[in-house]
């Protein structure tokens, strides 16, 4: 018993070592143990009892894995025959179910005061892989403190197990099993029984049984009470959250064509930081010299007044947008672009050095030195050439100098300019914000590349509502509530295409969406008694595998369960066919028991 306490205290301290470093992440143990604390979010099957909690987690020490690739080719040269060594990550790697139970059995006498006299005061959660060699296929192990106030009183000892993918609803545990497994283990009086449920709405797609990735995804998670059977629907009455994590560039998005304009304006802002400019492929046939020389004259030639002008230019770019995009045009179509963000529209398609951006900008100033050209502006137009406009009305224009870098930081300006001016026209005109909202978004103060990012992330926040719009028609009450939570959002935290954007919403809206559909993840949790001592048995059927150091024996049952599966499907005419596919599920059971020190 003594060998026992102190191999116990060991362990006990460095697990305290740990938590009370907070720079550190991680320690090594005995040989070939690595400890690490992280939050509970970071794997799917902690999450679901620590959220961003700090958590230990116990694991096989990590060693890279060199590989040696031989070309053996007889016609390759001494070079090609070299050996080429790579390293293989061979990810998380499970302890032996009976090391777990040592590593848990040390931590939990060790917080029982009764049996040892060191301070037992809480620490993190503990969580142990396991190598599912056992028959249960245990895959974690895990124990947590049970306190009263400061002092430990007792333990919560967890054990999660893993197997599938098996198909149809007969192959898994059933509801009441569950419900007998739970009273089994804890006797309770009451029980409460809890669904949850995942769907995916929007993002991957499987085209002949391959699952072609999407860099956007919308997902809604379910929840619900009075579960009466294994992957029942959830009902209406669940509350329902939407997430929403789309990039910007996909080309199905109605939002592409703006996107493409976004980056023309990132490839001036990163050529005025870096000094190199990768300019991207012109839209046009016809030189951006041209294209401006052409424009000018056109102007001088009308000769007609400034209204005159105004529509004959808001009509040419309402039907160059037109064929540009039918499904965008009803988003963020503007009639009314003024002089320079006609200039911008031209320059952006055409220009593909700065030797094209310079001779532009000299005919420009040129026309309006001379007064060739009287052309209108917005009245709120705060770039370098808006200025030089209001000054040609009075006929005192400044020298400029269009050397070194000053052409891209004009066309730049004139970008920003006109792409704050298409969200602010969107936004505003379907009344999702103000612009005292938009103020963070919209200030010039701040110095180029920060209004760049700035206008970045008001696009990523309109690729989001008009995803939310076009392909889910969500109401305008939810569109309103989203935009002024990505607002918030970006007012403080860096540009982030993989946020994931939560969004609460009645399950009535997207019911046509989910109740046709397999969910990707279903869940079922038994419950009884109060916190601190509340105790948990949950089931979670998904369609991969929440553990993430799957044994290669996993592996191998997950291909041969699927291609069987498939086989099946063949003989019964259904894959690709008209009848609908019974998804294959992997089956995660959490079970706890609850110790006391009393």
């Amino acid at each position: 018993m003594s060998k026992l306490i102190a191999n116990g205290r060991t362990f006990f301290n460095t697990l305290r070592s740990l938590q009370d470093d907070e720079h550190r992440t991680s320690i090594s143990y005995e040989e070939d143990i690595q400890i690490l604390k992280i939050n509970g979010d970071c794997s799917t099957v902690l999450n679901m009892y620590y959220g961003n909690n700090p958590v230990f987690v116990c694991e096989k020490m990590v060693t890279k894995v060199e590989i040696n690739d031989e070309n053996v080719d007889e016609t390759s040269s001494d070079l090609d025959n070299e050996v080429n060594t790579s390293h293989m990550d061979l990810g998380p790697q499970p302890l032996t179910i009976m090391k777990a139970r040592q590593l848990l059995s040390w931590y939990t006498i060790l917080h029982n005061s009764n049996v040892c006299s060191v301070d037992n005061s809480a620490l993190h959660p503990l969580w142990v892989r396991c190598d599912m060699s056992d028959p249960d296929r245990t895959c974690w192990l895990g124990a947590e403190p049970v306190c009263s106030g400061s002092k430990v009183t007792g333990g919560k000892l967890y054990s999660v197990t893993c197997k599938g993918p098996t198909v149809g609803r007969g192959s898994f545990v059933t509801l009441e099993k569950l419900k007998q497994e739970h009273k089994k283990r804890h006797h309770p009086s009451l029980m409460v029984i809890k669904g949850s449920a995942q769907y995916s709405l929007f993002g991957a797609v499987v085209v002949e049984n391959t699952t072609i990735g999407s860099p956007n995804s919308v997902t809604a998670d379910f929840k619900w009470s009075h579960v009466e059977s294994i992957l029942e629907i959830p009902p209406l009455s669940s509350t329902a959250t939407l997430n929403i994590k789309v990039a910007s560039g996909d080309m199905k998005s109605p939002m592409y064509q703006v996107y493409r304009e976004l980056e023309f304006l990132q490839t001036l802002a990163n050529g005025l930081r870096t000094g190199e400019t990768e300019w991207m492929e012109p839209l046009e046939t016809t030189s951006a010299v041209e294209l401006i020389k052409d424009y000018l004259e056109e102007l001088k030639d009308i000769g007609k007044t400034l209204q005159d002008q105004a529509a004959k230019t808001s009509e040419a770019t309402k039907q160059r947008l037109e064929s540009e995009n039918v499904l965008f045009n009803s988003f963020m179509q503007r009639g009314d672009l003024d002089f320079v963000e006609q200039l911008w529209v031209r320059m952006r398609k055409s220009v593909t050095s700065y030797q094209d951006i310079g001779d532009c900008l000299k005919l420009i100033i040129g026309a309006l030195r001379y007064g060739d050209v009287k052309p209108w502006i917005h009245r709120d137009s705060s770039s370098s050439l808006s200025k030089l406009i209001l000054q040609s009305y009075r006929e005192q224009m400044e020298p400029v100098s269009l050397t070194g870098v000053t052409p891209v930081h004009m066309l730049l300006e004139m970008g920003l300019d006109k792409m704050r001016k298409d969200y602010i026209n969107y936004l505003i005109g379907e009344e999702l914000t103000t612009l005292n909202h938009l103020s963070y978004f919209l200030s010039t103060e701040v110095d180029l590349q920060e209004q760049v990012l700035r206008v970045r992330k008001l696009h990523h926040l309109l690729e989001m509502v008009v995803t939310c719009s076009t392909f889910l028609e969500l109401p305008y009450d939810r569109l309103f509530f989203l935009t002024q939570s990505c607002l918030q959002y970006y007012k403080t935290c860096p540009y982030d295409e993989d946020h994931e954007f939560k969004l609460q919403i009645k399950p009535t809206l997207i019911s046509h969406f989910y109740q046709k559909e397999h969910p990707v993840v279903w869940g079922v949790e038994v419950s009884s008694g109060h916190s601190p001592c509340e105790v948990r048995t949950s089931l979670q059927l998904s369609d991969k595998p929440l553990v993430d150091h799957t044994t290669s024996e996993m592996d191998i049952q997950n291909e041969t369960v699927n291609v069987s599966c498939l086989l099946d499907k063949k003989e019964e005419g259904t894959v690709n066919g008209d009848h609908e596919e019974e998804p294959s599920y992997f089956s995660t059971m959490v079970s706890c028991s609850l110790v006391s020190f009393t």
